[in-house]
């Protein structure tokens, strides 16, 4: 739970690295929540099959999404990879794939241009 708040703390920080157990803890932390939101939404008639998400859900997701993507070029940044790699995902099939390997691979060891390795900083 801890690094999912300490996301939430860097709201917009795109500079900087991120260890992998931020970004993957972050995302498994928002789906738990909106697995969660989706059953609130559905007991309560407010979710929307045309939308795919109810208003709760919708709320959340757009209250996530600037931290989203921030850990995410953050992530990026500690592979020794530009921000601008997360575009990649907008090519069908093989984009998603190319970013998902991206993403688990493991941190350019030693400080790179984008900062110091956290890895190091935290352990």
């Amino acid at each position: 739970m801890n690094w999912y708040l300490e996301v939430l703390k860097k709201y917009a920080v795109f500079s900087g690295r991120a260890r992998r157990k931020e970004y993957w803890y972050f995302f498994l932390f928002n789906i738990i929540i909106s697995i969660v939101l989706a059953v609130i939404d559905a007991a309560t008639g407010s979710f929307s099959p045309e939308a795919g998400m109810g208003l709760l859900g919708g709320i959340y997701t757009l209250v996530v999404l600037i931290p989203g993507i921030a850990v995410l070029v953050r992530r990026l940044h500690d592979t020794e990879r530009s921000g601008w790699w997360f575009l990649i995902a907008l090519v069908p099939l093989i984009g998603a794939i190319v970013l998902l390997v991206f993403l688990v691979q493991d941190s350019k060891p030693g400080p790179n241009k984008y900062g110091a390795n956290p890895k190091e900083a935290s352990d």
